[in-house]
């Protein structure tokens, strides 16, 4: 039977279950990121935010469930679908030689879009890094560090991002600017989800809160079956 497709495409989780290794994290898990959308993804340690969001990234594979974009499985182009996605993920991932403005330009040219001098110097200033935009990136903070990071999303523009702990090491002034950036990439028809255990001020972002899918135990040890 012909599927239509949504005019707006959407990402669209149904039933996810996620093991890793002799553990089953979490089950039974749906949700939805649409146009303009954001899902906060909340819940203690070992809940499964992070393991949700390599879900999300198909840096893992579902134990059981779909992922579906445009309404069709993601399995069925998975490179089209992970050009479509920015991950930022625990680790920083600067090389301590390469300055932040190589360093964009590093992640524009892995992306294969050569971001023009005034985009990479627009996504340093938008995480305040125009002073430190020619530093090694030996020398800067962990903060700053993850400022850098975070500025790829303005360098390179993914219309879906997925963003782990992104305030991490970030002071007040680092979170006001994130908080700016995700304002503005939803408003010009965006998605973002992010996993946090802290606070952050996102308008009208759906909340997942990952202990409420924990596996039964009698699901858990099927599952190992």
């Amino acid at each position: 039977m012909h599927r239509t497709r949504p005019t707006d495409p959407e990402l669209v989780a149904e039933r996810l279950a996620c093991r890793r290794g002799e553990r089953l994290v979490f089950a039974g898990l749906d949700c939805r990121l649409e146009t303009g959308g954001a899902l906060l993804l909340t819940g203690s340690n070992g809940s499964g935010k992070s393991s949700l969001l390599r879900l999300l990234a198909t840096l893992l594979t579902p134990f059981s469930g779909r992922l579906l974009w445009d309404g069709l499985p993601v399995a069925q182009d998975a490179a089209h679908y992970r050009a479509l996605i920015h991950y930022v993920g625990h680790l920083d991932a600067s090389k301590p030689a390469l300055t932040p403005r190589e360093m964009l330009g590093f992640w524009a040219a892995l992306r294969e879009s050569a971001a023009p001098a005034m985009t990479i110097a627009a996504a340093l200033d938008a995480f305040g890094l125009a002073g430190v935009a020619d530093w090694p990136c030996r020398w800067l903070s962990a903060g700053q560090r993850r400022r850098l990071a975070l500025a790829r999303l303005v360098a390179t523009p993914a219309p879906i991002w997925l963003l782990d702990e992104p305030t991490a090491a970030l002071d007040s002034d680092g979170e006001a600017r994130l908080t700016t950036v995700i304002a503005e990439h939803r408003a010009a028809g965006g998605r973002v989800a992010i996993a946090t255990h802290q606070p952050l001020a996102v308008p009208d972002a759906a909340v997942i809160v990952l202990d409420e899918f924990a596996a039964p135990p009698e699901q858990a040890l099927a599952a190992l079956w």
